[in-house]
C-alpha cells in the first residue's frame, strides 16, 4: 500500500549517529507529529558511520503518522571549516582571513556536495563552494 497522504514536510540538522531525542530535536519532531524515540533509533543506525559529523535531513510525515526521512550532506560551511581547522568563519571575511584550503580539498567538498547543489560539473561545484569560502574568510589556494 503507497503512503499517498503527506501531512508535512520538513528539514532539520543533526549530528551523524549522536542524535538524541533532547532539544532541538525532540520538540521539532513532536510538534510535527513524529514519534521522537523511533526517528531518532532509526536516524542513528542510518548515520552511524557519519559519526557526530552534522548532516542535513529532509522528514515527510505522513496520514498515518508514518515518517520518512531522507539523510543529506553536511552543510558546505560545515565542510570548509572542517577542511580549513577552524572552529568558525570570519566575522569580517574582506579584511580578516581566518583559513586556507587547498583546490584538492575544495574538489574533495564540491564532489560530496554535488546532488545537493544546482550545478552540473564538478568545476561549477567547486566555483559555488570557493564563493562560500570567501565569504566566511576562508582563502582557496591553487
Amino acid at each position: 500500500m503507497a503512503k499517498k497522504d503527506i501531512l508535512t514536510t520538513f528539514k532539520m540538522m543533526a549530528p551523524g549517529g549522536q542524535a538524541t531525542p533532547a532539544p532541538p530535536l525532540g520538540p521539532v519532531l513532536g510538534a510535527n507529529g513524529v514519534n521522537p524515540g523511533q526517528f531518532i533509533q532509526l536516524f542513528n543506525e542510518r548515520t552511524r558511520e557519519l559519526n557526530g559529523k552534522i548532516v542535513g535531513i529532509v522528514v515527510t510525515v505522513y496520514a498515518d503518522r508514518s515518517f520518512t526521512f531522507e539523510v543529506k550532506s553536511s552543510p558546505t560551511s560545515v565542510l570548509l571549516k572542517q577542511a580549513a581547522g577552524l572552529e568558525k568563519g570570519s566575522g569580517n571575511p574582506l579584511e580578516e582571513k581566518v583559513g586556507t584550503i587547498s583546490d584538492s580539498q575544495l574538489e574533495d567538498i564540491a564532489k560530496e556536495k554535488l546532488n545537493d547543489l544546482n550545478a552540473g560539473t564538478i568545476e561549477s561545484a567547486k566555483r559555488i563552494i570557493a564563493g562560500q569560502a570567501r565569504s566566511m574568510g576562508i582563502q582557496v589556494e591553487g
